[in-house]
C-alpha cells in the first residue's frame, strides 16, 4: 500500500470516527432527554392530582403532604384549566409577568417609565405548552374534567440544545485548528521548495558556465559552422542555463508579461520534439491567444505536462496534442495523451509531491507545475477528463 493510499484511509478513518462519536453522543443525549422529559411528565401529572386531591380531602396531615407535593414535587411549569379553557391554576411560571410588563415612554425630553399590566401572558404560556405536549386529563369527584398543560423545564431544554452547540463549537474549532495547521505545513514546504531550488541553481551554476566556455572554445578552435553535432551540443548546454534559471526563479516575484501563448508552446514543442520517441506525434492547434505568463516558467509547465504525458504513453505509439483556447478573461491550454490514463480517484493525487507511477520517478514533475500555475501565475491546473487505458486531458488556465 502506498503512503498516498495509507494517508486517504487514515482521512476517511478518522472523519467516519468523529462522526461515529458525534452520532453516538447525540443518540445518548436524545436518550437521557427522553428519560427525564418522562419523568418531568410524571411529576406535572403527580402535581395536578395533588391539586385535586387538595381541594377534595379533609384530611389536615394529608393535606401538609399535598401542599408540600404542590410546592416542592415539580419543577416544570404547569397551567391547569377546566373545559371551558379557563386557567384554574399555575405551577413556576414568571407570576411576576401577570401584573406588570415594563415599558418606555418618551414625552418631550424626559424619559418617563410606566408599569403595564401584561394579563396576556398566561395564555401565551398556554399556547405553546399545547404546541409542545398532549395533556394530562383527569376528572373531579363532580365529573368535571381538568386539564394539565406543561412545558419542559430549563434543565431539559440546556440538555436538549446542548449536545448541538457542543458539536457545533468542537467542528469549528478543529475547522481552524486544521487550517492553521495546513497553513504552517504549506509554509514549511515553500520554504523548503525555495531552499531546494535556489541550491539546485547554484550548484547547476558553476559547471553549466564552464561548459558554455568549452562550448565557445571549442568553436573558434574547429569551424562548427553548420555542424548538426555542435548546434545541438549547444542547445543542451544553453537548455541546462535556461533550468538553472528557472530554478533561480523559484521564490522570486516573476515578471508576467503578455506573450503569445502558441507561439510559447511550438517553440518548447520543437525542443521535445527532438528529444521525444518517434512513435510519439504532437499536434498542436487553436486560437493564437494572448496570456500574462514568465515565459521560462511556462515553457518549464508545458515541458512538464508534455513529458508526463510522452511517459504515459510508453514505448508504444500514441499522440499528444495541445488545443488553444481563450475566452474575455482566460487562455486554456489542453494538453491530451493517448497514455495509459489516470483513476478519478487519483486525479488530484497526481499534483501531491512524492507521487509517482515510474520505479525511478521522483514524483515532483506535476506537483512543480501546479505551483508555478497557481502560486506564481495565479492560474490553474487540473485533470479535465481521463479515461483508463484511453488517456487523459490536462487543463492549464492561464489569466490574459
Amino acid at each position: 500500500m502506498s503512503y498516498f493510499e495509507q494517508k486517504r484511509r487514515w482521512k476517511y478513518f478518522l472523519l467516519i470516527t468523529a462522526t461515529m462519536i458525534g452520532i453516538l453522543s447525540l443518540y445518548y443525549t436524545n436518550y437521557l432527554v427522553d428519560q427525564i422529559s418522562e419523568s418531568e411528565r410524571k411529576g406535572a401529572e403527580l402535581w395536578a392530582k395533588s391539586q385535586l386531591e387538595l381541594a377534595e380531602t379533609e384530611d389536615e396531615e394529608f393535606i401538609d403532604f399535598l401542599l408540600f407535593v404542590v410546592k416542592e414535587g415539580t419543577s416544570v411549569p404547569v397551567i391547569v384549566v377546566n373545559g371551558e379553557g379557563d386557567i384554574q391554576a399555575t405551577k413556576d411560571l414568571d407570576s411576576t409577568r401577570t401584573f406588570k410588563k415594563e415599558t418606555a415612554s418618551l414625552s418631550g425630553t424626559n424619559g418617563n417609565k410606566s408599569l403595564k399590566y401584561d394579563p396576556g401572558y398566561f395564555r401565551q404560556q398556554l399556547e405553546y405548552m399545547r404546541e409542545q405536549h398532549e395533556p394530562i386529563v383527569w376528572e373531579t369527584a363532580q365529573g368535571v374534567k381538568q386539564y394539565a398543560y406543561y412545558k419542559d423545564s430549563w434543565l431539559l431544554t440546556q440538555m436538549r440544545y446542548f449536545p448541538y452547540i457542543q458539536l457545533s463549537i468542537i467542528t469549528v474549532f478543529l475547522v481552524v485548528a486544521y487550517l492553521a495547521f495546513s497553513n504552517s505545513r504549506r509554509s514549511e514546504q515553500n520554504k523548503v521548495w525555495v531552499g531546494m531550488s535556489k541550491e539546485t541553481a547554484h550548484q547547476l551554476g558553476t559547471p553549466i558556465s564552464s561548459m558554455m566556455a568549452w562550448m565557445e572554445l571549442l568553436k573558434d578552435k574547429y569551424n562548427t559552422t553548420n555542424d548538426p553535432i555542435f548546434e545541438e551540443m549547444d542547445n543542451d548546454v544553453n537548455r541546462l542555463q535556461l533550468i538553472a534559471d528557472r530554478f533561480s526563479k523559484i521564490g522570486s516575484t516573476p515578471v508576467l508579461k503578455r506573450y503569445n501563448i502558441r507561439e510559447e508552446i511550438v517553440r518548447c514543442v520543437g525542443y521535445l520534439r527532438k528529444r521525444t520517441s518517434k512513435k510519439i506525434t504532437f499536434e498542436i492547434n487553436g486560437d493564437p491567444a494572448e496570456g500574462l505568463i514568465s515565459t521560462q516558467l511556462f515553457e518549464w509547465v508545458i515541458e512538464n505536462l508534455c513529458r508526463n504525458a510522452a511517459n504515459a504513453i510508453g514505448g508504444n505509439e500514441g499522440k499528444i496534442s495541445i488545443h488553444i483556447s481563450q475566452n474575455k478573461s482566460h487562455v486554456y491550454v489542453d494538453i491530451k495523451d493517448t497514455g495509459v490514463g489516470i483513476p478519478r480517484s487519483k486525479h488530484e493525487t497526481v499534483f501531491q509531491p512524492g507521487y509517482t507511477t515510474r520505479k525511478r520517478g521522483w514524483g515532483l514533475g506535476l506537483s512543480l507545475t501546479r505551483r508555478i500555475v497557481e502560486n506564481y501565475h495565479k492560474g490553474q491546473v487540473f485533470v479535465r477528463e481521463s479515461e483508463v487505458g484511453k488517456g487523459t486531458t490536462f487543463r492549464v488556465v492561464l489569466n490574459k
